[in-house]
Order: structure tokens, then C-alpha cells, then sequence
């Protein structure tokens, strides 16, 4: 085929050389030393392409047809060329352009595609870049998309383990990029080094260096979305970095994702999540970790008519507007008890998050998929939840009919319960809300948030529920009685009884 002599100048390979310096003085090769021959050409074409020095695969025919990266990579080797004069793309060149807010992340992808070339040189060819980029793209497989971020992230000079810093950087990075999307442009969070700690211990317990593999079957048992949001990040990014380029404006993320809006109803505004409220980085967690049900994002409107299908198809499914998670009731504002954990909770129609957080510093986190009912049964749909978040993260239990909320029915156990044993529940409250027991080790409660995670309907609907209850129970304390209705009430017959005289006017 043509692709089999396309090759470049000086690179002919050493059975060429071998036959035309020796092909004078030997005998021509029989039939089947011919065909051996043949086989194994077939054989070593199949196995790869041959590449140049830059890393392109010059026996590839067919280059990319993705628009945007081929005016990427044009950009980027005139850039690279002006400034270190080479016809390719450089490192620096790369990071600055494409990665200006995420210079680390720029930085380890532009090694990871240079290292998938084989380029002998430290820059990438203009048609090795196009090739890796398309390559990159074109990955669909989240199992797939999961593995390469975690060796990107490995070791350098063993790119099958990783270490406790390396799951550091990428959760690091992780978390930037989605608050890179958070409302009030937030980049930090006070908890933010306490939330990773507790990923990372619960990954590798007393070990400092694992494969690639545990670390990838862990991520893609616990929270793959945390992983996936960030290649959705680079999908975009690489798609739409020649833009900004060519026209000369900042790149902007265009990207909203699906970290959830923590909404306090707290009317002390001075109040911060040092005193016991979730922190960010672990609602992040959470929403990488429960089902999207719990963080799905709320319906995006529909764009103009002027937009093409392509550009609102690609809008449709990487464009998300955060979800909003609604303060129902804290118990350093509300009151610690029974009473009052049903009173703020009962009555609203939408998932709900219970946080649990215990005076030697365990957090506990009960996620309902729909409205929280005292009843002896256990509820609860699949999308049910029990997840220790402090030390370690660790999903304790998941699966249906798996909630038990019971205060007042007498013969059955009173209490806050989670676990699909129930006679042995891997999580229990007590029915004062004062203890609480994990598998069998007993701790103070010190504070309980309930966080409703569902949309302003339910929390709307809540409200106009207490409203009406608040109502009702008003016009039954203030019942007027007429002169003739009082004198055949039962309560005046009880307070005669009792001895209190009747005046007759």
C-alpha cells in the first residue's frame, strides 16, 4: 500500500539498507523466504506506526479532522517558533496558552501526550500534537478517561504507582477546576486540606505508594465524577482555546459544573463553617461521591434559534447549572433534640442530606433520595447513602429500604437508624438525639445539619406546609362559642365539677 513507503527523508528502515548494500554480491531470496519477508512487514506495521523524531506517526494517513485543534496547533507552533524557534509545540508555549489558570494540570497533560508520541525531542511536532490531541478527544470509556488522569498524575520514573502526594495533586486539582465554576468565584476552602486527608487515608491506609490500578478501582467505586468533570474540562478547553487565541480575549470555562450551591437560611450572616456547618470541599465530595440525583442540575433554557445543532447538542451535555443545597435545620441554631429534627425536616418532598458530627471529631452523612416518614418500616430508595466522612471516607452502606426514622410508635426501636441489618444497623442515633453508634462504637453527638437537596419547589412547598400547620393549630386555640353553645359544652360540665361557680348574666 502507498502508506508503506511514506517515508521520510534519511529514515528508511535496515532491511532496506541491508539489500541495497549487499543485493550485488547475494543470490535474489527464493518464494518463500519472499513471503516470510511479507508476513512479517504486515506483522510490524500492524503492531505500530513508525514515527519521527517529533512523534508523529508519519505512516498515518489519515490526520485529524477536528477543526479547532488543527487551528490550535498552527497557533501554538508559530508561537513556539517565534520563541524558541523549533516547528512544534513546546512545553511553556502549551501551559501558557492553553492552561494559563492550571499551569500544574497544563503541564502534566502536555508530558503525558509527549510520552504517548515517543518523541525524542523535549517539544512535540505540529501533525504529533494534532494526533495526540485527536486521540485524547476521541476517549469515550470513563474506565479509560479514569486511568489516564491518575498516570498523569504517577510517578515520572514509574508511571504504574502513584503516592500519597500524587492523589493530593490530582484531588487538588480536582477541586480548582470545579470552583473554577462556583458562584462568587471561590478557589478555597478552610477544610479543604482535612477533606483530601480523609480520601487519601481511606486509599491508602499505612501504605506511601500504590499502583495505578487499586488507586483507579478505587476512584471508579467511590467518586469516578470528580475525575470525569476535569476531562470534560480539558475536552473543553482544548475545543476552544484557538478562539481566545485568534481573537485575542481571555479564555473564559464555559462550563458550568455540577458542584452544589450551598444556600444557609442562617440569619447570623457572620456565621462561618469553622463552627460545624459542611464545608465546601465536602459538599464537592458528596457530589462526586451519591448519585446525580442528589446534585442534578437544574434545567438549562433553551438557546435562540441562530444557534447550530452541533454547538447546542455539545451545550446540552457539558453545560450544567449547579444545583442548590437549602439549610433545613441545624441544631445549634434550631435545638438539639427529636422534636425539633422532625419539626424542620418532616414535610419536605425532595432528597435530603443528614450530617451527623460527633464531639471526638467523626462526621456521618445519611442520604435519603425521598422524603424522610416516621414509620417502623425502613425506607429508602437504591440511591440511599450512609457514608463516614471524617476521619475516613468510607461508603459504609447503600441500597433500598435501608433508612428507619421512628419517635413515637410504641413496640419498635425509637431512633434515627441506617443499615440493611435491622437488627444490627451500621449507624444509629438514640431516641433523645444525644448518641450515636457506628458498628458498634458509641460517641456524643455534637451537632446534626440536615441540607435539602432538592429544588425551590420542595423547599417552597415545605414552607407553605409549616405556614398552614402554624394556621391551623391558631384557629383551634381561638374557638368562639356562642351563649347557647356554652351552655351545652362539655367543658362547662368539667368546671363545674371542678368547682368553679357559674355565673348566670
Amino acid at each position: 500500500m502507498g502508506a508503506q513507503n511514506s517515508k521520510g527523508p534519511g529514515e528508511a528502515s535496515g532491511s532496506d539498507k541491508a539489500s541495497s548494500s549487499t543485493g550485488a554480491s547475494q543470490q535474489p531470496p527464493d518464494k518463500k523466504s519472499s513471503s516470510t519477508t511479507d508476513v512479517k512487514a504486515i506483522q510490524n506495521a500492524a503492531k505500530g506506526m513508525i514515527r519521527s523524531a517529533s512523534g508523529a506517526d508519519i505512516n498515518e494517513k489519515t490526520l485529524t479532522q477536528l477543526v479547532p485543534i488543527e487551528r490550535l496547533a498552527q497557533i501554538l507552533r508559530n508561537k513556539s517558533n517565534a520563541q524558541h524557534g523549533v516547528n512544534g509545540v513546546t512545553v511553556d508555549v502549551f501551559v501558557n496558552e492553553v492552561f494559563p489558570q492550571f499551569p500544574d494540570l497544563g503541564r502534566r497533560l502536555f508530558n503525558f501526550l509527549h510520552m504517548n508520541s515517543r518523541a525524542q525531542t523535549q517539544y512535540l511536532g505540529t501533525i504529533a500534537f494534532r494526533q495526540q490531541c485527536e486521540r485524547f478527544l476521541g476517549i469515550m470509556n470513563d474506565t479509560t478517561i479514569l486511568e489516564n488522569y491518575v498516570r498523569i498524575f504517577a510517578e515520572e520514573d514509574r508511571p504504574d504507582a502513584i503516592t500519597r502526594q500524587g492523589v493530593m495533586n490530582l484531588l487538588n486539582t480536582c477541586f480548582r477546576v470545579a470552583m473554577s465554576h462556583y458562584p462568587g468565584n471561590v478557589k478555597i476552602c478552610n477544610m479543604m486540606d482535612r477533606t483530601f486527608s480523609a480520601v487519601i487515608n481511606s486509599i491508602f491506609f499505612t501504605q506511601d505508594l500504590l499502583s495505578v490500578g487499586y488507586v483507579c478501582r478505587w476512584f471508579e467505586q467511590n467518586c469516578i465524577r470528580l475525575i470525569i468533570i476535569v476531562h470534560k474540562f480539558c475536552v473543553h478547553t482544548l475545543s476552544t482555546a484557538y478562539r481566545g487565541l485568534e481573537q485575542g480575549f481571555e479564555q473564559s470555562f464555559g462550563l458550568e459544573l455540577a458542584t452544589p450551591v450551598l444556600e444557609q437560611t442562617s440569619p447570623f450572616p457572620d456565621r462561618s463553617n469553622d463552627e460545624g456547618l459542611m464545608p465546601l470541599s465536602q459538599a464537592w465530595l458528596l457530589a462526586g461521591a451519591l448519585p446525580t440525583m442528589y446534585s442534578k442540575p437544574q434545567a438549562i433554557p433553551t438557546s435562540g434559534g441562530n444557534s447550530s445543532n452541533s454547538a447546542q447538542f455539545l451545550k446540552d451535555k457539558m453545560s450544567l447549572i449547579p444545583s442548590h443545597w437549602t439549610l433545613i435545620y441545624d441544631s445549634n441554631q434550631h435545638g438539639v433534640g427529636a422534636n425539633r429534627f422532625l419539626h424542620h425536616v418532616l414535610g419536605y418532598r425532595g432528597p435530603t442530606l443528614v450530617l451527623l458530627h460527633t464531639k471526638d471529631d467523626q462526621t456521618y452523612c445519611i442520604a435519603s433520595p425521598s422524603e424522610w416518614k416516621e414509620t417502623h418500616l425502613y425506607i429508602g430508595g437504591e440511591e440511599s447513602r450512609v457514608i463516614q466522612l471524617l476521619p475516613k471516607f468510607v461508603i459504609l452502606e447503600k441500597g433500598a429500604k435501608i433508612l428507619y426514622l421512628n419517635t413515637s410508635i410504641r413496640g419498635y426501636p425509637k431512633g434515627l437508624r441506617a443499615g440493611s441489618d435491622p437488627r444490627k444497623p451500621v449507624l444509629s442515633v438514640d431516641e433523645n438525639f444525644e448518641k450515636i453508634d457506628c458498628k458498634g462504637i458509641r460517641a456524643d453527638l455534637l451537632s446534626i445539619e440536615v441540607w435539602g437537596c432538592g429544588d425551590k419547589t420542595s423547599r417552597e412547598v415545605q414552607l407553605d406546609i409549616k405556614k398552614w400547620q402554624i394556621k391551623e393549630a391558631e384557629r383551634q386555640r381561638t374557638v368562639k362559642l356562642t351563649a347557647a353553645d356554652w351552655m351545652d359544652h362539655p367543658d362547662r360540665y368539667l368546671l363545674e365539677l371542678g368547682g368553679r361557680p357559674n355565673y348566670n348574666n
